[in-house]
């Protein structure tokens, strides 16, 4: 067979063999790229053979009679079935509120249920076959819905960067919970980088966008002095001094860091184990016990997880990857990690303690923004995929692609491309399952927060997958189904009050930021890309259904892009693309530098001549006023911007050579409102977003 077979079958499995990339060029997939993509997808395609049998799996899968496990639907409007469901004409439909509705499918191929009138997960029986069915409002939660009108602000903090005294070099849960207390009731919202779990093994992976699993929480952050007091632990002198240690420094050390509150964290679990306070007929205990019954069977994977690898890495440090331990452990099914689970029940638990610890401070957080006024409260960041080495990957290997990373094709910011290594689900499992994987994350995020951030958003309809060993640019996009997700994120954010927020920047696809908006789903519009031929676009002229922000933790802080900042990073760590150099970067940023700054004088935020490049702070109070003038839902401005720091949270692209996930911010939170600088930055996004 030819090309032409292996692009057809491609096709119809879901990936986009043509694209057109940020430069507007028309882009051809790779034959080696589609028979990756397709292997990951269970569709080997490497002989004529294949390709043949493949075409078949997926013709019989099409064909298969009966519901598929979910089915989605928009609230009054009619219900579809898909094409070929067999069985009997009659239906029932057994609603959440307990009603029931019966009624005769239409004589034709594709029966529609008509319109339903409840929102929810229904149980719909047809014949012999029964499925869920989510039946959801037109469009997710919004602003207006949670606080009566559309002129909300916030700020943004990468938690880890957050200060305090005696918090070991880290920032933590109770830091956050003081930082909404701080600019409580005044603001609205916080947006905090991703709290997803880690690795407690192996703290030399800290990216919080490369989480070992998205359902459950990063366990460093844990408020210890809250924790340490509740269980009665003194801390003596020398985890005192560890606590302290490192309060001064700017960059963080994350595996000493991780080393000392380990050992803090276990002492207090054994403490508590000791004191009889975990036992199930204590306050406290009832309380634990609750929450793994509640969390279940992915809690006990994730903690069973943790405990074989601290296994594995004490008898040899090389085996952090679960695919590399021995044959029994790779599987969480097998009997030989239900048997390591009942001699280790006593390490299972820890770290089961550890996640139900971490919840109760992430909920005291929000609680502590909703008790002081604040409108949202915390609005949490799902990064869009896990570490393949990670706990998820491990405990859910059905859901997974292999072999698979996520990125991003070449654009503008990045002209290189990424490789994210990221693991992502499949669609084709998504589907199978009833979408449960999905839904389960959802709720997970949603849990204790206001709201929600989808990074990369667009991956609801479409992901970048690189094949293992490729380049960033050697990828191909996979198609989701993005009516389908966008449905279950209505339905999840209004059961759980929380405005959802996609981050729909990069290669987007035509027509995506009308679906989006149409959803409910807010856009995310950066200054740096808002332009208008050489210029900016005006305040004024920002889209109503999107979160306004100066930049990103990926992007230039306000005072590193008025340097230059960012083009000094990546000419000495040659990251320019095949047509950039310095010189030319530079003369860009002199004109863009005059044309913002005219933007900003026509907003009525700056006067006067333009600052020179090492005088941001003129700059720094003007964009704060424009930013909170734009016409979007919410106005968001990052804690690095009001401080006015000159270093980016990440540079995509680098790993060690650039301190990525490291930095921590100059002032405690305590103190933030107490600063005039601060003060003044504030004053004017709020006095801004206060005019009509």
């Amino acid at each position: 067979m030819t090309d032409r077979h292996l692009a057809s079958l491609a096709r119809a499995a879901g990936i986009m063999v043509r694209w057109r990339d940020a430069f507007g060029n028309q882009r051809t997939v790779s034959p080696e790229t589609q028979r990756a993509l397709l292997a990951s997808l269970g569709l080997p395609a490497a002989t004529t053979n294949q390709i043949r049998e493949a075409r078949a799996a997926l013709a019989q899968d099409a064909q298969r009679s009966g519901l598929a496990p979910l089915i989605t639907a928009e609230v009054g409007k009619p219900i579809v079935l898909p094409a070929g469901t067999a069985g009997s004409r009659h239906y029932r439909l057994e609603c959440e509120d307990g009603s029931r509705i019966d009624g005769i499918l239409p004589d034709d191929t594709a029966g529609a249920i008509p319109p339903v009138e409840i929102c929810g997960y229904h149980r719909l029986s047809l014949g012999d076959t029964t499925a869920t069915l989510a039946v959801a409002p037109a469009r997710s939660f919004s602003v207006r819905d949670a606080l009566g009108h559309e002129r909300a602000w916030g700020l943004a903090a990468q938690l880890y960067s957050l200060r305090q005294a005696r918090d070991g070099g880290i920032g933590d849960y109770g830091a956050l919970a003081a930082l909404v207390r701080a600019i409580s009731p005044a603001a609205d919202a916080v947006v905090v980088s991703p709290v997803h779990a880690l690795f407690a093994n192996d703290v030399t992976r800290f990216s919080p966008y490369a989480p070992s699993n998205r359902l459950f929480l990063n366990i460093l952050h844990i408020d210890i002095d809250a924790l340490c007091a509740q269980c009665g632990v003194a801390i003596d002198d020398a985890a005192e001094n560890a606590l302290r240690d490192g309060d001064q420094a700017p960059i963080i050390d994350w595996p000493a860091i991780a080393a000392r509150r380990l050992v803090l964290l276990r002492k207090a679990f054994e403490a508590m184990c000791l004191s009889g306070l975990l036992v199930a007929d204590t306050p406290i205990g009832r309380d634990f016990l609750a929450f793994r019954q509640e969390r279940g069977r992915p809690l006990e994977r994730h903690a069973a997880f943790e405990a074989i690898q601290a296994d594995m890495l004490r008898a040899d440090p090389t085996r952090w990857f679960w695919r590399t331990w021995p044959a029994g452990l790779d599987d969480p099914d097998s009997p030989d990690v239900s048997a390591f689970i009942r001699d280790a029940a006593h390490d299972v638990a820890f770290h089961a303690f550890l996640q139900w610890r971490a919840d109760k401070d992430l909920a005291a957080a929000q609680t502590a923004a909703k008790d002081a006024g604040m409108g949202l409260g915390l609005i949490a960041d799902l990064a869009i995929g896990t570490d393949p080495s990670g706990s998820y990957a491990w405990g859910h290997q059905a859901d997974t692609l292999p072999g698979l990373s996520v990125g991003a094709p070449p654009d503008l910011f990045n002209p290189l491309g990424q490789d994210w290594g990221l693991a992502t689900f499949s669609p084709h499992a998504l589907r199978n399952q009833g979408f449960a994987p999905f839904v389960n994350l959802l709720r997970a995020v949603m849990r204790h927060a206001g709201g929600m951030r989808i990074d990369h958003v667009l991956g609801l309809k479409r992901l970048w997958l690189v094949p293992h060993g490729a380049s960033s640019g050697d990828g191909a996009y996979l198609g989701y189904p993005l009516e389908d997700l966008l449905r279950l994120v209505a339905l999840e954010s209004w059961r759980h009050r929380t405005v959802v927020i996609g981050e729909d920047l990069g290669t987007v696809p035509a027509g995506f930021r009308t679906t989006l908006r149409n959803a409910g789903v807010l856009g995310t519009r950066v200054l740096w890309f808002e332009r208008q031929g050489k210029g900016f676009v005006p305040a004024r002229q920002w889209p109503l259904a999107t979160v306004a922000t100066s930049t990103t933790h990926d992007l230039p802080t306000i005072a590193g892009w008025w340097a230059g900042r960012d083009i000094e990073w990546r000419t000495n760590l040659a990251l320019l693309g095949p047509h950039e150099t310095h010189e030319t970067l530079q003369a860009d940023r002199i004109a863009d530098r005059s044309a913002l700054w005219q933007n900003l004088c026509d907003a009525g935020t700056a006067t006067g001549a333009m600052p020179a490049p090492n005088d941001p702070a003129p700059v720094l109070g003007a964009i704060a006023a424009f930013i909170g003038a734009t016409r979007s839902a919410l106005a968001i401005l990052p804690l690095e911007d009001i401080l006015g720091l000159i270093e980016q949270p990440n540079l995509p692209g680098t790993t060690d050579t650039h301190p990525n996930w490291r930095r921590r911010l100059p002032l405690a939170v305590e103190h933030l409102m107490q600063d005039p600088t601060v003060k003044s930055r504030i004053s004017a996004l709020v006095g801004a977003r206060r005019r009509p």
